[in-house]
Parts: structure tokens; sequence; C-alpha cells
């Protein structure tokens, strides 16, 4: 990684660090903690969206099932019917 990208990355994070700051402005925590549960927390959260819309896709292709179980959240797992379109799907993007 170079200098440039390593400089953006400490910028992001310090971004971050302020924004947890500015929404809980009493907060105070070690390192470990500022890395566990500020900034994990706030990637968590935002990566949410990301894989509820990746789930979406993918069962939209039948590539995944969602089960639903009655007072539970549903689960997902392999479209077995689907294992060869799978396996064939991820050799292609294997290679980007």
């Amino acid at each position: 990684m170079n200098e440039e990208a390593s400089g953006a990355d400490e910028l992001a994070i310090a971004r971050e660090i302020l924004r947890y700051l500015e929404q809980h402005p009493s907060a105070a925590d070690t390192l470990d903690g500022i890395a566990q549960w500020w900034l994990l927390r706030q990637w968590t959260e935002r990566r949410l969206a990301e894989v509820e819309r990746a789930l979406s896709l993918l069962r939209s292709k039948e590539l995944i099932l969602e089960v639903r179980r009655q007072g539970l959240p549903p689960y997902y797992q392999l479209n077995h019917d689907k294992q060869q379109e799978i396996s064939q799907l991820l050799k292609v993007s294997g290679n980007d």
C-alpha cells in the first residue's frame, strides 16, 4: 500500500471517530474499545444495508433460499439445485 492510500485510510478512520464522538459527545474509550465498539458498530450498521441488497440479488436469481419461521427472523441457505450455476459464477468472478 502506498503512502497516499494509507493517508486516505487514516483520514477516513479519523472522520469516523469524529462522527461517532459528534453523535456520542460524552463517549470515551481505549484504542481497543474505539476499534471494536465505535468503528466496528458504525461499519456494521452501514454494511447491513449492503448485505441486505446482496441477499435480495441472490434470492432474485434463486441462488440462495430464504427460509421463514414464525416469530423468528428468516435465514438464508444455498439453493442446492443451483450448485453448478453458483460454481460457474464463482469461477468467472474469481478472475476479477
